[in-house]
């Protein structure tokens, strides 16, 4: 869908969003070319951030949980459409985004991302007379989306 701003700048045609996929899936055309929709990936999500997108392909979903990279997604994929051919490749290149809805940014205190970070990849940077401002170090943060579902007012997105 068009967003009401794009269509009054002329962009009558809606951005394409990236769709987040499982861990160690292969690039978006060879996944789409290679998965058969078969659903044993999500069934196998200990987690169940695994889901369906509008196309029954899987995608990731951190509205409860976050991924653990068990690699249970993998072992499952029978047409390897996710694929871990070398265990030193990080899972996907993914990192957490906190945009200007995050009440920190909003000059409320506010650290529940940072609490929930397995890595403590989020830092919060004081400020003067202010709440403290959070900062993903990118070097640390895996994507696993566990400060997605903490963040009170859904300011942290993981693409």
């Amino acid at each position: 869908m068009v967003s009401r701003r794009d269509f009054l700048r002329g962009k009558f045609v809606a951005r394409k969003a990236s769709i987040p996929r499982p861990p160690w899936a292969l690039a978006e055309p060879a996944f789409v070319d290679a998965c058969t929709r078969c659903g044993d990936c999500w069934r196998a999500c200990p987690e169940r951030i695994i889901v369906e997108d509008a196309e029954g392909r899987p995608t990731i979903s951190f509205a409860v949980n976050a991924c653990t990279f068990c690699g249970k997604c993998v072992e499952a994929c029978e047409p390897q459409a996710l694929r871990r051919d070398d265990e030193a490749v990080a899972p996907w290149q993914i990192k957490a985004q906190i945009f200007d809805t995050c009440l920190a940014k909003q000059h409320v205190v506010c650290r529940a991302c940072g609490d929930a970070c397995p890595v403590l990849a989020i830092r919060f940077r004081p400020q003067v007379m202010d709440a403290a401002q959070p900062e993903v170090d990118p070097e640390l943060c895996t994507g696993c989306g566990a400060c997605v579902a903490p963040c009170p007012v859904d300011a942290i997105r993981i693409g």
